[in-house]
């Protein structure tokens, strides 16, 4: 068995990987105030339980890349692999810059493109990311702030403004405050991404291009969507293990 990471801004994702299959999948936030050894206690009693034999972790994070790093090396006496620039991943990455060019961005491409040939990536967490991927290559991407993030950045600048729980009401148009700003972010988000959609489906001059979405907040919006877009929980973890397996 081996342990495949996503560290992101706002949550670790970890999966555990038997014979190329995902088995089981665990889901902590990250904390980049909790040290290593916190983190280990953490950790301990999610994964020793497996036989992990290695280690992928995929970061955006670098504080948090050696705490994770070293609680695994604790629990399992191995040093994990990271994600840097020049690990194989069959990806040919068409950017001014490919060094610059994030690891959870690349694991998302490596997978997707096992599903399609050719294919517009919607990854809805932090950050919310367009990449456009085709011919084993990823050719063009768009980020924008991601639903939580503008939610936070609304309410601080808003004085009358409460916090909200992330969810879609039942109408678009509301009357009272909380409602309304519900639905403004989330039905907001979603023809945002409708649009998005559009406009690169005509920019690549494929008007049928296939969409795909993962990422934490996905489930809350895409199903809002009037684009046909089928969402991948483990997007990231898929694309993780093939790497893995090419630079064993």
């Amino acid at each position: 068995m081996h342990l495949l990471v996503d560290i992101g801004n706002s949550s670790i994702f970890f999966g555990i990987e038997d014979n190329k299959t995902i088995v089981k999948t665990y889901r902590v936030n990250s904390d980049v105030k909790k040290s290593a050894d916190e983190y280990l206690v953490t950790l301990a009693p999610l994964l020793k339980k497996y036989p992990i034999e290695g280690a992928l972790i995929c970061s955006v994070v670098p504080i948090l890349t050696s705490a994770i790093k070293k609680g695994i090396q604790t629990l399992f006496n191995f040093e994990p692999k990271i994600m840097g620039f020049g690990m194989k991943t069959g990806l040919n990455i068409k950017t001014d810059d490919p060094k610059t060019v994030g690891s959870d961005l690349i694991a998302d491409s490596v997978a997707a493109l096992q599903i399609h040939n050719e294919c517009l990536i919607l990854d809805l967490g932090t950050a919310t990311k367009y990449l456009y991927v085709g011919n084993n290559s990823l050719i063009g991407v768009a980020i924008g702030p991601g639903v939580a993030v503008s939610t936070k950045a609304m309410i601080a600048h808003a004085a009358l403004l409460p916090n909200i729980e992330l969810v879609a009401p039942k109408k678009v148009l509301n009357s009272s405050t909380i409602p309304c700003m519900q639905s403004g972010i989330i039905y907001g988000f979603a023809s945002m991404i409708d649009g998005m959609v559009d406009k690169i489906r005509e920019e690549v001059g494929n008007p049928k291009l296939e969409v795909v979405a993962t990422g934490g907040l996905a489930k809350l919006i895409i199903p809002l969507c009037r684009n046909h877009i089928k969402i991948y929980d483990e997007l990231i973890l898929s694309g993780l293990i093939s790497i893995f397996y090419k630079n064993l």
